[in-house]
């Protein structure tokens, strides 16, 4: 009898799994999504993931790494999404797009931007917090070589410190050889922060100290939302420049301002094949740049994790992302998010 219940529960089970949807998320396996370490990134890949598991019924998890780590990843399939991928700017993308392997879909931030900042007070002054004037004739990275002293490294007080990108990002690579196209390698370090929060962290504490800094930045961020700063010009932008900023090995970089900002979702070339109804609503994403740096600062300002940022963001601006879906898609994670 115990044999005949064993072998009637397994044929029940079995026939239970048969009669199962095949795209439930008990059978599918999850969808890895880069887990990207800045704020913009984390928030909009926490968006997009809501949607996928609410609307499509898809199971989704992330992976950590660093960008070109990531982008790696991507390009043999052992992640399938980079919710914010600033596409072209990395060798290991563009080979792996060359390649096939992978694809930037759509333009999803319109606005972004990314340069070297400083806090607007330290052109201008700013008479309300008695602050005079710390470098008035800085415009340019051209001018960096006469401010040295305004941006002292305490480490090394004979030069100015440039706060880079964390290591591992894209960026850091391209600001560190922008450094020697500008002829600024003798007179400034190159220090990099850890973490994207400690980039953030450093920035916000001189500038609530009303000191001077100099740093790179990028848009969509509450941190160009919450202060007032100045990006310096650089030279108009030329591609063959742009490639001997992009490799960390050439030895004579030239200089030029960064390629034209342009935000994309990264896919791998196998996820885009097997997930045609995700693709379609990744290619329509388009997140205004207004609602999303008032949610980063709010996010910033309260601490909220990113998973609740999302679902506030998508409760609160739902005729911005049921734009990116059909209709039924729509109705099912506008009501899993009631």
């Amino acid at each position: 009898m115990k044999g005949l219940r064993t072998l009637l529960g397994a044929t029940l089970l079995s026939f239970g799994l048969l009669l199962a949807p095949t795209g439930t998320s008990a059978a599918q396996a999850p969808i890895h999504f880069a887990d990207l370490n800045w704020e913009s990134g984390s928030l909009i890949t926490e968006i997009l993931r809501t949607i996928v598991e609410k609307g499509y019924d898809l199971p989704t998890d992330t992976l950590p790494g660093t960008t070109i780590t990531l982008e790696a990843a991507l390009a043999s399939n052992d992640i399938q999404v980079i919710g914010e991928e600033w596409a072209g700017r990395s060798p290991v993308w563009v080979k792996a797009e060359a390649e096939g392997k992978v694809l930037a879909l759509g333009n999803t931030v319109k606005g972004a931007t990314e340069g070297w900042w400083v806090p607007e007070y330290v052109v201008k002054g700013d008479p309300a917090k008695g602050i005079e004037p710390m470098a008035p004739g800085l415009r340019s990275v051209t001018d960096l070589a006469r401010y040295q002293h305004v941006f002292k490294d305490p480490e090394s007080p004979g030069k100015g410190r440039f706060l880079n990108s964390p290591i591992g990002w894209t960026s850091e690579v391209v600001n560190k050889q922008k450094l020697k196209a500008y002829g600024l390698s003798d007179s400034y370090v190159n220090f990099r922060s850890g973490s994207g929060a400690a980039l953030d962290a450093e920035i916000t504490s001189s500038i609530r100290r009303g000191q001077p800094i100099l740093f790179y930045y990028w848009s969509p961020t509450p941190l160009l939302g919450r202060f007032k700063l100045i990006q310096l010009e650089e030279p108009p932008f030329d591609a063959e420049a742009w490639k001997t900023l992009t490799d960390a090995d050439n030895p004579n970089p030239r200089p030029t301002r960064s390629l034209a900002s342009k935000l994309s979702i990264g896919v791998s070339a196998p996820f885009h094949k097997q997930y045609p109804q995700i693709i379609a609503f990744f290619s329509k994403v388009d997140l205004p740049i207004g609602p999303l740096n008032e949610a980063l600062a709010e996010m910033s300002e309260k601490h909220t994790p990113p998973r609740e940022a999302a679902r506030a963001f998508l409760r609160e601006y739902p005729q911005v992302w049921q734009a990116w879906l059909p209709k039924d898609v729509a109705d099912r994670v506008r009501g899993r998010l009631e």
